[in-house]
């Protein structure tokens, strides 16, 4: 069971104060936790925590594994993309906001290109703008976007 620590709770209304029950969704079902002094800082308990688009503990599989030239789309945010039989990754300009993250996995045996065609591409701590980095095998990157235009990637990249 994992632990999450309640320290700083606001209502629209009123605040919580002494002993609150506030809903927990969790697998589609939704369970009770009771809070008994939020302002203590006292420690909630629960098997997962679910956002809108599922249990925020988890990076889902984007799709089947890609085996040939993929463009990331927005719909990839949060995902992890296999890339196995000679597939390729391209980072296109203009379609990821601010704070997006993409995680890739090379399950290959050999390295994987990933052509940069957004506006700017940094290995993390380079100053170097990318235009194609390479995915060492078994390798995983993460690509940050700082902005539409720009992004870094860190991982077994070079």
């Amino acid at each position: 069971m994992s632990d999450a620590r309640i320290t700083d709770l606001t209502a629209a209304t009123t605040p919580l104060a002494g002993t609150e029950v506030l809903p927990l969704v969790q697998s589609n079902t939704t369970k009770q936790v009771t809070i008994a002094d939020v302002t203590a800082g006292r420690t909630v308990s629960a098997n997962a925590f679910n956002d809108a688009k599922g249990n925020v503990r988890l990076v889902p599989k984007s799709g089947a594994t890609k085996t040939g030239a993929y463009t990331l789309a927005a719909s990839d945010t949060g995902m992890l993309i296999e890339v196995g039989g000679g597939g390729s990754i391209e980072i296109p300009d203009a379609v990821f906001s601010t704070g997006d993250v993409v995680s890739i996995f090379n399950n290959t045996t050999g390295t994987i290109a990933i052509t940069c065609t957004i506006t700017t591409a940094y290995i993390a701590g380079v100053d170097v703008d990318e235009a194609s980095v390479d995915l060492a095998t078994r390798g995983i990157a993460t690509i940050l976007f700082i902005s539409g235009t720009v992004c870094v990637i860190s991982g077994n990249v070079s």
